[in-house]
């Protein structure tokens, strides 16, 4: 077996005095797609923005345990965070466009870097929204704003704007949840065709995505790791009594 790209710890986090993950142990393994599932207020998110330090933004936050990243610590004060955030690309709940053009949405996050040749640039672009499935609808219009696009578009770019700075992971912290059915299922073929590039970290209310989409899932329960798996396992033989419960909708 290939070594963890996030090795998670008996891993506690706190928003103040209020526990919201208790003792998680957990490992995501390389070019999979991981979901997080589990009823509102699990810890799900929070679990997910460990993963790239975005809790780091509230001030209350803490932690306790540890996660390791392809083997060094997440946490060590020596991390460049604005690096592994490159690295640790996100998409978040609901479309987050910049208000720009549908070009330089997707350029943006080079030129930030120092990469300003025109040639490059213009690959980049157009390899990313080819990967996002969106280069076909969108090639004649990239200098119009990234808002006259659908939600689904929309959604679709922001996974481009997010291929294009060349992550390792990439979080999807419920990306369907403001879509409708069509762009719900363009955003999980999406995902499926990532996978073989990228190790991919989903949270979602829907059982049938995480069902649809993941290779492995996670049950969370009131902060607890209820039970994690193979996919397949978990929905045809969960072990735990909490965990089939949530799955047949007696709950959550």
């Amino acid at each position: 077996m290939e070594d963890a790209v996030f090795d998670i710890q008996n891993l506690s986090s706190f928003y103040g005095h209020k526990q919201v993950l208790k003792t998680i142990d957990l490992k995501i393994l390389p070019r999979t797609v991981t979901s997080l599932m589990g009823p509102s207020g699990c810890g799900k998110s929070t679990l997910i923005r460990c993963l790239n330090r975005m809790n780091d933004l509230i001030l209350t936050f803490r932690y306790e345990g540890k996660i390791l990243y392809k083997g060094q610590d997440l946490y060590t004060p020596r991390l460049d965070v604005t690096d592994l955030r490159r690295q640790i690309g996100m998409v978040f709940q609901r479309p987050n466009p910049f208000p720009k053009s549908i070009y330089d949405n997707i350029a943006y996050g080079l030129k930030i870097q120092g990469i300003n040749g025109r040639g490059h640039i213009d690959g980049v672009v157009e390899d990313s929204l080819k990967k996002a499935a969106l280069w076909e609808e969108v090639k004649d219009r990239l200098q119009e704003s990234a808002y006259s696009l659908s939600g689904g578009q929309q959604q679709r770019l922001c996974i481009a704007r997010t291929l294009a700075v060349k992550p390792q992971v990439i979080l999807f912290d419920e990306p369907c949840s403001a879509l409708d059915p069509i762009a719900t299922a363009k955003i999980e073929e999406l995902i499926a065709e990532l996978k073989s590039n990228y190790s991919i970290v989903i949270v979602t209310h829907n059982t049938a995505q995480a069902a649809r989409v993941s290779d492995y899932t996670a049950f969370l329960y009131l902060g607890d790791l209820i039970e994690f798996g193979n996919t397949k396992r978990i929905f045809t033989v969960p072990q735990d009594k909490r965990t089939e419960a949530y799955l047949t909708g007696r709950f959550g």
